[in-house]
């Protein structure tokens, strides 16, 4: 018990405290989601472009979690593509809102760019794992401990493994299966067991080590010297992951 505490709760309250002073918004109607400028129209780069971000969501959910989302172009194309999960209507979400928006006012951190030939090669896959996300009816999405908009994203990154790419250990929702598992992580560079996404363990190159008690994680990153801890995520040295996209 003393562990748990020391290792999941302790911190969570850490940043929930901290979390509580700061000014945030309320509400969803009161809340920022315009564009930061971090892409520009998509007509103004002929490249294909593949992008993953992720913000801090809102309200006390902010005090646990970030929300991913999914963002592409083809060659040539005259509009990104957005996708996201949402817990109301038919989950899965095309442009629900602008491609680099805040998230409920949070500039959100560009985990993965990917350019140029390597993007076009890349997204009939996106577009593919997009197409046969399993939890896209009514009713399908739950809050914890998932399928959500970490979930979802999750699946596209899992069928993408060469780009050693994972979400950040706040990203809860990302480690939901819906049976038990044991096998290799999503990254395939280590291996990992799981009960349902509530509680696990995993050991790799790319991952760390992360140890999951009900949704919350805390481990180390390897490649990257840091730790992980509840409500904050990751705390160390730059993992290197995110090309940061250029502002306008």
């Amino acid at each position: 018990m003393l562990t748990i505490l020391a290792l999941f709760l302790f911190p969570l309250a850490v940043h929930g405290a901290l979390y509580s002073v700061q000014n945030r918004p309320q509400s969803y109607a009161g809340a920022d989601w315009s564009s930061t400028g971090m892409l520009p129209p998509a007509s103004a780069d002929s490249a294909a472009r593949l992008l993953i971000f992720t913000g801090r969501t809102g309200r006390w959910r902010g005090i646990f979690a970030v929300h991913s989302w999914v963002v592409f172009k083809a060659e040539n194309a005259a509009r990104w593509n957005r996708y996201d999960v949402v817990g109301w209507g038919q989950p899965v979400r095309n442009n629900g809102w602008a491609p680099d928006g805040r998230w409920y006012g949070d500039a959100p951190r560009v985990l993965l760019d990917v350019r140029g030939a390597q993007a076009t090669a890349l997204i009939p896959r996106v577009q593919a794992a997009i197409a046969a996300y399993a939890y896209n009816q009514a009713g399908d999405y739950r809050i914890w401990p998932g399928p959500n908009s970490n979930t979802f994203v999750a699946s596209v990154l899992r069928a993408l493994p060469e780009l050693e790419t994972t979400l950040p250990s706040n990203a809860i929702g990302k480690d939901f299966r819906p049976a038990p598992y044991i096998g290799l992580t999503d990254s395939r560079t280590g291996i990992e067991a799981s009960l349902f996404g509530v509680v696990g363990v995993k050991l790799a190159w790319v991952e760390g080590v992360e140890f999951n008690f009900m949704g919350l994680v805390t481990g180390l990153d390897v490649r990257h010297p840091a730790v992980k801890l509840p409500g904050f995520g990751r705390i160390g040295i730059d993992d290197g992951t995110a090309i940061a996209a250029p502002a306008l």
